[in-house]
């Protein structure tokens, strides 16, 4: 979850098209299976031995007759076709992930997936709506740039953030038409349907990871009986219901990333900042920051605001990346205050546009609604306590874009509701930053005898691809439907 939030343009994917549209069909139908011969595949990817098309599909669901827009895939064929079990779908992350590159990409791409999955499955993914090459999501690249930093300080500066974040989906609303307004995960889960049918599985074989277990999730509460196998991998909880949980939970979550990666310097020899205080270390950068003293390591002459600091270690925890965070740290540490006035003035191209893979997702799947700065303000006080070196991560950025975003949301929380389900497989790291095992845990509960949750006893975000004993229990379950055991454990590769 929340794993990019980027300026991003991405070319188009793929040329074959098929229309899944123009039937009216009930609000949880999805079009009848065709043959996979109806798909005009065309090669693609880095060797050219993936497969990209594009489906014609409705922007809105409950109107299929209405406008449509083009969603991308790509496909890499079973290696082994004589063994060949059937279709993977994979659920990209984010919201920003593209599939498409998933797939297309040989290396940080298909190599995610082991040999033993790509020699029994179609490996299919794509990019979702509003991202990639699916109708991207386009707004002017000045309003992007200009978001306010949310460390919002006054009523003034909140005020600010609504005002820019009303001009910014105007703007976006403009340039990307309707589908703007429909780029919920509900709505995905109707395209993801629309991909089980146009490949004529009769069953969904899904691996979601991320943002993408929201969509398994969902699919599996609107769709319990098309679901062959399921496994969610970093898992979302979607019954989260308010601004307040939904931050303390995960800055709890970044906060214990950050206490590990204490731990690790305290004991490792090879971390740049062993023998030292590293919470100290890190306050005095903070305060350097907060002062614009603290150079930028990625672009000469200019300030690393604190956020931005903040987030550079929040992202070394995906990895988790701990000795290049230590050698980032002690190298700011070391570095000579920054002059002020030293930034040079950015002059970004009159009408330049650019496309924003974050926002409409995400604020259609949550309502984290907050009142005014009063109530701001005490949500980043009580996040201090939970996580006083780590208040300001990414979560918080997450908040502050959807300030203002129309009441109710197209997809709000609630509690999941998966009846007459094939057993779905829950995959998740202890020490998770982004998506907590607390999470994980409470999904599984949700979903009863539905669910059973693997647990990595290590760090990171993201669990397949953590040694032997979490990708052979994940395969065996996709290819076989072999459950593991209850309780099942794994230890830190």
């Amino acid at each position: 979850m929340l794993r990019r939030n980027r300026l991003a343009v991405l070319g188009a994917a793929a040329a074959g098209t098929v229309t899944l549209a123009g039937v009216a069909l009930p609000a949880t139908a999805s079009p009848a299976p065709r043959s996979p011969s109806a798909i005009g595949w065309r090669a693609c990817g880095d060797d050219g031995k993936a497969e990209c098309a594009t489906l014609r599909l409705p922007v809105d669901w409950s109107r299929p007759d209405g406008p449509t827009f083009g969603l991308a895939i790509a496909r890499r064929k079973a290696l082994d076709p004589g063994a060949r079990v059937g279709t993977l779908v994979f659920g990209p992350g984010g919201p920003g992930d593209s599939g498409v590159q998933r797939v297309t990409r040989v290396e940080s791409g298909i190599d995610r997936f082991s040999d033993r999955l790509r020699r029994r499955f179609d490996i299919v993914s794509f990019d979702p709506r509003g991202i990639g090459a699916s109708h991207p999501v386009t707004c002017s690249a000045d309003l992007l740039r200009a978001a306010p930093s949310p460390m919002i300080k006054s009523a003034a500066q909140f005020q600010a953030t609504l005002d820019h974040n009303a001009r910014v989906r105007a703007d976006c609303r403009a340039r990307t038409g309707p589908l703007y307004d429909h780029a919920d995960t509900l709505s995905t889960v109707r395209d993801v349907d629309a991909i089980r049918a146009a490949l004529g599985e009769s069953k969904l074989t899904f691996h979601g990871s991320s943002y993408g277990t929201l969509l398994g999730e969902m699919y599996a509460e609107t769709f319990p009986r098309r679901v062959r196998a399921m496994v969610l991998e970093s898992v979302d909880d979607h019954s989260v219901p308010d601004a307040r949980r939904f931050l303390t939970s995960e800055l709890a979550a970044a906060q214990d990333s950050f206490d590990q990666f204490v731990a690790w310097c305290g004991r490792t020899q090879e971390c740049a900042l062993h023998g030292r205080d590293v919470r100290a270390v890190w306050r005095d950068l903070r305060a350097r920051a907060a002062r614009g003293e603290l150079p930028d390591p990625s672009s000469p002459g200019a300030a690393l605001p604190e956020f931005g600091l903040v987030l550079m270690a929040y992202k070394s925890f995906y990895g988790p990346d701990w000795a290049e965070l230590a050698s980032r740290l002690a190298a700011l540490d070391a570095s000579a205050p920054l002059k002020p006035g030293s930034r040079p003035a950015a002059a970004p191209a009159a009408g330049e546009t650019a496309t924003d893979p974050f926002t409409a997702q995400f604020c259609s799947d949550w309502s984290l609604p907050v009142r005014d700065y009063g109530e701001y303000a005490s949500l980043m006080r009580r996040t201090e306590k939970v996580a006083p070196d780590m208040t300001f991560a990414r979560p918080v950025m997450a908040i502050s874009a959807c300030l203002g975003w129309p009441q109710p949301v197209r997809n709000p929380q609630h509690r999941l509701r998966v009846r007459g389900s094939a057993p779905i497989l829950l995959s998740n790291a202890v020490h998770d930053p982004a998506t907590p095992y607390a999470w994980a845990q409470n999904v599984a509960r949700q979903l009863g005898p539905a669910g059973r949750l693997l647990t990595y006893e290590g760090a990171g975000h993201g669990s397949y691809n953590r040694g032997p004993c979490m990708q052979n229990a994940i395969d065996a379950y996709l290819t076989s439907l072999t459950l593991p055991p209850p309780a099942t454990t794994c230890p830190a590769a």
